[in-house]
């Protein structure tokens, strides 16, 4: 080939030098180096064998010509800012770096049934190697088809097609744990306060909630169901605070286990005295509110390096059956927004309404306190 330009002091190259040297049209190079399909055999090598030779994104496309892929894994997200999502988006794109793999991602919105399927045709047409769904939400049947392998994070099987490899982030789990914690503290029952029950969480930390009851032989209380909001957890909370009848609360995650115990001091409660909270993530600031919040951590870092495992063996090495998924940690954070019950039978005991709490959570509220979900 003769050289156009690009190393050596010349000019860098562009893909109009590329389209040139390779003959063909810059569109179709741009096709080529972004893993598009309905490109020839043929033509592809020339575009990747032209850009190799002006060192035109030479590391990518010297890498798809030898191994036939492009070394990139798409990711189908929802597009929110919750921590649990978001910090496992994190985790995929550093367990896939570490792969040597690179990350394509689209964001889908809650309520858009279409949306996943967008997304991974999206994916496909740019040539990725392999998909991540982790889709929170139950949009009901997603129809995919796809010859690339899928990996299902925290979501039925079936919801990656016929190539998928599942694997849970642990959340019944967890939400076992948690709920065990209060049951061994001696608290006779545990109140939960769900997430909304159209993501796959929510469901599975309330299973776990209820799995625990019922190993325990306790009686299950009303679940009250929040939106993973403070405000949410404050609305609920006033509702448990007025009933009178809890000394132990498993909130869904720690934004709403935050906003109850709000609710629960402003009513003259003191947690953990009159009753113990636990929460669920562990976000940043957990650790520092009044009282420091129990909590379970999830652990998304190993989630995602342990499914980014599984799917890039599925994707090197597709005649290999695969091992079963690594079950990931788990992790209860003892803070101090929980401990044993109040003592019913001692002299003189009963439920403050209107006082000053007394132990751990004790800051005044403001003037009007924060506003309530209808």
């Amino acid at each position: 080939m003769t050289r156009v330009g690009g190393r050596g002091g010349s000019p860098a190259p562009r893909s109009v030098d590329v389209a040139r040297l390779a003959g063909v049209s810059q569109k179709t190079v741009s096709r080529v180096l972004n893993g598009e399909r309905y490109v020839s055999d043929e033509v592809r090598r020339r575009v990747l064998e032209a850009a190799g030779e002006l060192g035109y994104r030479l590391n990518n496309a010297a890498r798809a010509l030898a191994s036939g892929r492009t070394r990139s894994i798409g990711v189908v997200t929802l597009g929110t800012a919750l921590y649990g999502p978001a910090s496992l988006l994190i985790g995929i794109e550093r367990a896939a770096r570490d792969a040597g793999y690179a990350l394509r991602v689209v964001n889908t919105l809650e309520g858009d049934p279409g949306g996943v399927v967008g997304a991974v045709e999206s994916l496909l047409e740019q040539g990725v190697d392999g998909i991540v769904v982790s889709e929170p939400i139950d949009e009901g049947a997603v129809p995919l088809s796809v010859d690339v392998p899928v990996l299902v994070l925290g979501a039925p099987a079936a919801f990656g097609g016929p190539r998928a490899v599942a694997t849970g982030v642990g959340a019944e789990l967890l939400a076992r744990v948690a709920t065990e914690h209060l049951l061994d503290l001696g608290h006779v029952t545990v109140h939960h306060l769900a997430g909304p029950q159209r993501w796959f969480a929510a469901r599975d930390r309330l299973a776990g909630w209820r799995s625990a009851l019922t190993a325990y032989g306790r009686e299950r209380p009303a679940v009250l169901v929040g939106d993973w909001s403070a405000a949410s957890g404050y609305a609920l909370g006033r509702e448990l605070a007025c009933a009178g009848d809890a000394t132990a609360v498993f909130a869904a995650n720690d934004d709403m286990a935050i906003g109850l115990i709000r609710a629960l001091v402003e009513a003259g409660l003191s947690v953990p005295d009159d009753i113990s909270v636990v929460g669920f993530d562990d976000i940043p600031v957990a650790a520092y509110v009044s009282p420091p919040l129990t909590t379970v951590r999830q652990p998304f870092d190993a989630v995602a390096h342990e499914g980014l495992r599984l799917l890039v063996q599925a994707i090197e090495k597709p005649d290999v059956e695969l091992p079963p998924a690594n079950d990931p940690p788990v992790d209860l954070v003892l803070r101090a927004s929980t401990a044993p019950p109040p003592p019913r039978n001692k002299p003189g005991h009963g439920r403050r309404t209107g006082s000053r709490p007394r132990g751990g959570a004790h800051a005044p509220p403001a003037a009007d306190g924060p506003p309530a979900l209808d």
